[in-house]
């Protein structure tokens, strides 16, 4: 049912937690399933330095809010409004059709994050 990378991510999701020192925090809902995912960065000199996220949802939502926060660590702000939930999909070898809204939540929560930054 689930793709190995998503299964891996679910097991031993990767920054999980919170940031005492964050430069920003956003949360995000979806509204259709009630999964919620919390997300916080620190910025240094342009670029996500660190990323913690908590997730209370399905497997494949640990496991795009796990593969988001490896994405995006160490790189610059102004690329990262590209990512869209299908490359989420496609970086974990595809999600269940029931699943997709969890890229969808994790590609959302980015967005949030950097209109938050600006």
């Amino acid at each position: 049912m689930y793709s190995e990378k998503v299964l891996d991510h679910f097991h031993n999701p990767r920054h999980a937690g919170e940031l005492d020192d964050a430069t920003a925090v956003v949360e995000a809902t979806n509204p259709v399933c009630g999964d919620v995912m919390k997300l916080w960065v620190v910025v240094r000199d342009g670029r996500i330095a660190d990323a913690r996220f908590k997730v209370a949802g399905c497997v494949p939502a640990v496991a795009c809010g796990s593969w988001l926060t490896e994405w995006i660590l160490g790189k610059p702000l102004a690329g990262l409004s590209l990512l869209t939930a299908e490359q989420i999909q496609t970086a974990l070898d595809g999600l269940p059709l029931a699943s997709a809204h969890a890229a969808v939540l994790a590609s959302g929560i980015l967005k949030q994050l950097l209109a938050e930054l600006s």
